[in-house]
Order: structure tokens, then C-alpha cells, then sequence
């Protein structure tokens, strides 16, 4: 078995597409408060400062998409997130069983989408790369790398179901 070092072959996070409800929503509230501010003059000033809080709530949904980040390895998925207290998982690759890639129409429409693994992880059963670039590429890529780290670790998956027969067809006991 070869001593490899390991290697990003992926770096990415999630579009900021998935904040356009909120990013929409803030600024007609924001404008809400600067359109009404010049009515009420005695009070302009603190009804004008009013539109600082949902422009700041934008800012904030931001900055967490911004620090949601995701890397893959030649030998795990590391996902990484958190603003002011920072959170990192890491998935062996070898244990993802499955992958799907979900395009809904209007992540389509800005070429995004999501890649769902499912693993054999015991904190991560289902993981998901929420509204990436290219998620059909990147889907491929994690199939090479867990295909590639399987045969250099000679690891084999079988599969149970609820009555105890494998995949082979015969009852295990």
C-alpha cells in the first residue's frame, strides 16, 4: 500500500443564489423604511436607521453562505462552516455508498445544483453539497475518488437488508 500524500482535488461552497429570498426580501423592507421615512420629519432620522436591521440580516445570511465551504481529497469530503465558531466535518470517502445530483429548475437556471451522498457514516448517513457550480461534475469526481480510495485500501461494501439476506441471495445467520 503506497503512502500517497493527500490532495485537494475539489474546493467549492454553496452559491449565494440561495440567499435571493432573503436578499430580496431585506431590501424591499429596507426600502419600505426609506420610502416612509421623509413622511414623519420629527422622526426621519430613527425611521431611516430602521432600514439598517434587515440590510444587516442580509449581510449576516451572507457572510454564512460565504463560510460554508466544502473540499475534497483524494481520500475524504471535509465540509466546513461556521462564522464566529467554526465547525469541520470530515467523511471518508470509502464509505460513500451513493450519489445523487438534484437540479431544480431554478438552480438550472444558474447552472447549480446539489450533490447528495449516502454513506455508511454513522454522524453522516445522508451528506449534501447544497447548490454548487458544475454538480455533475463534481458528482463525478467523487465517484473517481471513492472508486480510486476503495481499491487502494481494498475496502468492499455489502449491503443487508431488513431480513438479514445479503446481496449474494443467501440468508445470513
Amino acid at each position: 500500500m503506497s503512502d500517497d500524500p493527500e490532495k485537494i482535488v475539489w474546493k467549492g461552497g454553496p452559491s449565494q443564489i440561495v440567499n435571493l429570498p432573503a436578499f430580496l426580501a431585506s431590501a424591499l423592507v429596507a426600502m419600505v423604511f426609506i420610502v416612509v421615512g421623509p413622511q414623519f420629519s420629527a422622526i426621519q432620522n430613527y425611521i431611516m436607521l430602521g432600514a439598517v436591521i434587515p440590510l444587516s440580516w442580509a449581510g449576516w445570511k451572507w457572510l454564512v453562505v460565504r463560510c460554508h465551504r466544502f473540499e475534497v481529497t483524494t481520500e475524504r469530503l471535509r465540509m466546513m462552516q461556521g462564522v464566529l465558531n467554526r465547525n469541520v466535518d470530515e467523511l471518508e470517502l470509502y464509505r460513500v455508498k451513493d450519489s445523487r445530483v438534484l437540479q431544480p429548475l431554478w438552480l438550472r437556471l444558474f447552472g447549480l445544483g446539489h450533490v447528495v451522498l449516502e454513506t455508511s457514516d454513522r454522524s453522516h448517513p445522508k451528506a449534501t453539497l447544497n447548490a454548487i457550480k458544475d454538480p455533475r461534475q463534481v458528482g463525478e469526481i467523487l465517484r473517481r475518488e471513492v472508486e480510486a480510495l476503495r481499491e487502494k485500501k481494498r475496502v468492499r461494501e455489502i449491503d443487508f437488508d431488513e431480513v438479514g439476506d445479503s446481496e449474494f441471495g443467501g440468508e445470513v445467520n
